[in-house]
């Protein structure tokens, strides 16, 4: 069976004055997901936007997927459940113990969400590894997390190839989703080792979103 990609924009890309318009612009785009970066100025050195923005579209016919770049992220999760989020993913640095990750997956699952983890660039792949029968998602960032509008980092690839390769010799059922420089060329790589799913944010902004969305599926 022909694997489906899954695309999901990254609304921190687009146009915040006109943010109902935008997210209607991204649902019309036949887009899969949309992708929420939350973003505390602690955690990584930029604020992005929180529970108030996402009060404004918290109905919205799309699958919401909620990428926590903030500390402390278990104490936000039962307000993004209220929002509607369909996949919170939390990042594995904002814990130093192994049993607060697993007390935050569990907690997720319990509202009857995906949750997702994942790691900065630096991070060594096999500190996620243990997790990965536990999780809906593992999310590679193939930038430092923060900004929009970084390339690609090169190594993503091999990552992406590594956890493919782990997951399925191993029976999980754990998707993958890669953010950070995803255009058409990088995204071919990032399918051919694996990925599942692409967060695309710049490349996408443009009038041609749903023509460039049907492309990316495609590669």
């Amino acid at each position: 069976m022909e694997k489906v990609i899954k695309v999901a924009p990254s609304l921190l890309s687009f146009n915040f004055g006109e943010l109902n318009k935008e997210v209607n612009r991204i649902i019309n785009a036949k887009a899969d997901w949309l992708h929420l970066d939350i973003m505390d100025g602690v955690f990584v050195n930029n604020i992005s936007f929180g529970i108030p923005v996402c009060e404004t579209f918290k109905d919205a016919k799309i699958f919401k997927d909620v990428h926590l770049m903030i500390v402390n992220p278990h104490l936000y999760v039962d307000k993004f459940v209220e929002l509607n989020a369909n996949l919170i993913t939390f990042h594995l640095e904002a814990y130093k113990k192994k049993s607060d990750v697993l007390d935050l997956i569990k907690k997720i699952k319990e509202k009857k969400i995906m949750v997702g983890i994942s790691i900065k660039p630096e991070t060594p792949l096999e500190y996620v590894l243990p997790y990965l029968k536990d999780v809906d998602l593992v999310l590679v960032m193939s930038v430092e997390p923060g900004f929009g509008g970084q390339s690609y980092i090169e190594n993503a690839t091999q990552r992406i190839k590594t956890l493919y390769d782990y997951i399925h010799s191993r029976g999980y059922k754990c998707l993958i989703e890669v953010d950070g420089g995803i255009n058409e060329k990088t995204a071919k790589l990032a399918i051919d080792a694996g990925v599942d799913v692409l967060v695309a944010g710049s490349y996408l902004k443009d009038d041609k979103i749903k023509e460039k969305i049907q492309k990316l599926k495609k590669l």
